[in-house]
């Protein structure tokens, strides 16, 4: 069994690169908060089972009659958060500096437990055979 198939690993690996993804966002908010007409983004947070599935192989229909619609599962991109923002300045930017450095100061957080996390499993796994 490869790392990689462990369920738990790959839910804190998939959280790992959502907080990346949303860290990149977050940035984009703050260096844009003079730009007119500029929407602040975010990303939804996906569900812990949904992080664990990101390992398993993807789930393949099978169309039994041609009048059925066909269907994917490949896509692994995380959903943008479609909220709009309760603050608009005159010039149309949205973006709250002081909501966005929460938000920042919040996800790295998130971040570092969950790499903390992985480290320590991986400790674990180590000393479960032997090479620690």
């Amino acid at each position: 069994m490869a790392i990689s198939d462990i369920p738990g690993l790959s839910a804190l690996r998939a959280s790992m690169q959502w907080h990346q993804q949303r860290q990149h966002l977050l940035a984009e908010n703050v260096s844009n908060a003079d730009t007119p007409n500029y929407q602040a983004r975010d990303l939804v947070r996906p569900d812990a089972e949904a992080l664990g599935k990101g390992a398993r192989p993807p789930l393949t229909m099978v169309r039994t009659d041609p009048g059925h619609i066909g269907f994917s599962a490949g896509d692994t991109s995380f959903a943008l958060d479609r909220k709009a923002s309760f603050e608009t300045r005159p010039t149309g930017n949205a973006v709250s500096l002081d909501d966005e450095m929460l938000k920042v100061a919040s996800n790295q957080m998130d971040y570092q437990a969950a790499t903390s996390l992985y480290t320590r499993s991986l400790g674990l796994l180590k000393t479960a055979i032997g090479k620690r």
